[in-house]
């Protein structure tokens, strides 16, 4: 048995989840930064790029969620832990929050969508996506999800659910 979480969503023995994510959280941040352009300036074009960013953040966030989900549900010793659960729920929640800002400015026109509600909320996606990036480094340098055993190391002792796992490693 492996002593790391192993990902199932990879190629080769690259995961797939973290070479997708920068692709919709890059989008996501840009957002909020097009808003308070589009603001500053009063330019259409911010206005524009900033429903454009969230709608291509959200296709993006989707193809990272179908590899996060994979490795989330193939391996129990992943799903213990609480830091996995607070990163899958908490992008959840920012992808809804994305979905309604974008069909906010969808319906009332990218211009007039962005004071207040849709700065609101571009900000409020960018603050749990640093919460669930936080998470995420917990889940692969704290537990070790998807980190490569060194070569013939093998455990039958599971990654600790709900603590970072330190004990074996301060052991070794």
């Amino acid at each position: 048995m492996s002593i790391n979480p192993k990902t199932t969503a990879a190629v080769g023995d690259h995961p797939l989840h973290p070479m997708i994510i920068p692709f919709p959280v890059a989008f996501l941040v840009g957002a909020p930064i097009a808003d308070l352009a589009f603001i500053g300036t009063g330019d259409g074009f911010w206005a524009r790029a900033a429903i454009w960013l969230i709608g291509a953040g959200i296709v993006m966030a989707l193809v990272a969620a179908v590899a996060g989900f994979t490795d989330f549900f193939s391996d129990a010793r992943i799903r213990s832990l609480n830091d996995a659960w607070y990163h899958m729920i908490g992008n959840l929640v920012s992808v809804v929050l994305a979905l309604i800002n974008f069909y906010l400015r969808y319906a009332q026109g990218a211009e007039a969508a962005i004071k207040p509600w849709g700065v609101a909320l571009s900000l409020v996606v960018v603050g749990i996506l640093l919460f669930t990036g936080w998470k995420g480094w917990e889940l692969v340098y704290r537990h070790h999800v998807a980190v490569l055993d060194a070569p013939g190391q093998t455990s039958s002792e599971p990654v600790s659910p709900r603590h970072g796992g330190e004990s074996r490693r301060r052991a070794a």
